[in-house]
């Protein structure tokens, strides 16, 4: 059969499996069985084998342990301390608490690394106490989630961990290279913020005395120096990707038994089985989604679906704008992780060919796949956030794709801008680890 025919099968049979609402590691599993029937060259023992050799990396051991230490940063009191220093920086601005929920996220991204955990943690805290002070539930609620998305983006990321693992770049390069666009997206989330409080008269929140800054920042310095162990500890070559988040998840649990005292063995054994709940649902998806990328390549559908991309011989910002629509419609109905697999090792060769830089590409297409987290319908931050305060999705859509649009923005001056965001990751080095 041709690359026509079996692309015809598997993504058939995933879009057929996605309709009916099995779950999207189930589908793409599914989806790469009729191969079986009718390829005696593709056993199941092949596709166990790739499914295997997808988990087989180093590198991925750092997944479940950013996820304990967004954990056990929840139950251990660590959070509850970085918003107390958010509310000394920026309570006194126009919608002091939806400003908060952003730079909360910012502090929450430089140690977490995990856009769910974000949204699931922040639902509870800023939704509730955002309705209360009057800001709009689908304000407060859009808020939540899109601000959330810098989880990913800002290191350490745990969709920069998957990138580096499956497309062979330097996770420290993308660790540099996502601190430009972080910043920028949280920028441009929170002079949205300003926008909506003048217009709609949201509350704020005395100015901090210094004294009362200081005392909040002194409070949290325990918990911002996990940022310094996880992405300084790579980027300076003091220890792996995999090295700082199990360092990282190891300094959590410190803090939240021995300095903060606020989680017991009880609930730190809780965490666990929470953390390895979650990291066997992202891993799982991880492996049938390479099983899925595999068979794609290995009936050179890549091949045929770029044949015709690579003859239009796009530059670098026209094939830039090209790969962030490609991941902008895929996170609309795709996790990133899968995503990241399939798509991302697709649309490589296109980007070679272009002579785009790998690092270039990487920041596009996790910034364009943060996008996915919170468009409907598969959304998932979104949904965490609907879920969370009882908010029908529709009823937040609109505000949700206000405050995308300024973010886009970004998206924009990243694929246009190369050589502003690749400044600093070539200035610290051109390859810098593992």
């Amino acid at each position: 059969m041709g690359p026509a025919e079996v692309a015809a099968i598997l993504l058939g049979t995933f879009a057929v499996l996605l309709i009916v609402r099995v779950p999207v590691a189930f589908a793409l599993g599914i989806a790469c069985l009729p191969p079986l029937l009718f390829d005696p060259q593709v056993s199941l023992y092949v596709l166990i084998d790739q499914m295997y050799n997808s988990y087989n990396s180093f590198l991925l051991l750092a997944v479940p342990f950013f996820l304990l230490a967004a954990n056990v940063m929840n139950a251990g009191g660590i959070t509850d301390r970085m918003l107390n220093l958010s509310r000394s920086m920026v309570g006194h601005f126009p919608g002091a608490l939806a400003q908060m929920n952003v730079v909360l996220s910012v502090l929450f991204a430089g140690v977490s690394g995990s856009a769910t955990a974000d949204a699931a943690s922040q639902s509870k805290i800023f939704i509730p106490a955002m309705v209360k002070e009057g800001y709009d539930k689908s304000f407060s609620v859009a808020n939540t989630a899109v601000s959330s998305v810098l989880s990913v983006v800002i290191p350490p990321s745990i969709l920069m961990v998957i990138w580096a693992g499956t497309l062979s770049i330097s996770v420290g390069s993308l660790y540099v290279g996502g601190i430009l666009p972080g910043l920028m997206l949280s920028l441009a989330m929170m002079i949205t913020v300003h926008v909506y409080a003048k217009l709609r008269h949201y509350p704020r929140f005395a100015r901090a005395t210094f004294s009362e800054f200081a005392t909040a920042a002194v409070v949290a310095i325990p918990a911002l120096f996990m940022p310094f162990i996880i992405a300084g500890g790579k980027i300076f070559g003091w220890f792996t990707a995999t090295e700082s988040a199990a360092i990282a998840g190891v300094y959590a649990i410190f803090l939240a038994l021995f300095v903060f005292r606020e989680m017991g063995l009880k609930m730190l054994f809780a965490t666990f089985v929470d953390t390895g709940r979650f990291s066997a649902v992202s891993l799982f998806c991880l492996g049938t989604a390479s099983v899925f990328g595999w068979l794609l390549a290995y009936y050179k559908v890549p091949n045929a679906l770029l044949a015709g991309a690579v003859e239009w011989d796009m530059g670098v910002t026209a094939t830039g704008f090209f790969v962030a629509g490609v991941f902008l419609v895929v996170g609309c109905f795709l996790d990133a992780i899968p995503a990241i697999v399939i798509v991302g090792a697709i649309l490589q060769p296109l980007t070679q060919h272009a002579g785009m830089d790998p690092l270039h590409y990487a920041l596009i297409g996790i910034v364009s796949l943060a996008f996915g987290l919170v468009t409907p319908p598969y959304g998932l931050c979104l949904l965490i956030a609907t879920a969370a305060s009882g908010e029908p999705l529709k009823a937040v859509i609109k505000d949700t794709m206000i405050q995308i649009l300024p973010l886009m923005l970004v998206l924009v001056t990243v694929i246009m801008l190369p050589q502003l965001y690749l400044y600093l990751p070539h200035l610290v080095g051109p390859d810098i680890g593992p």
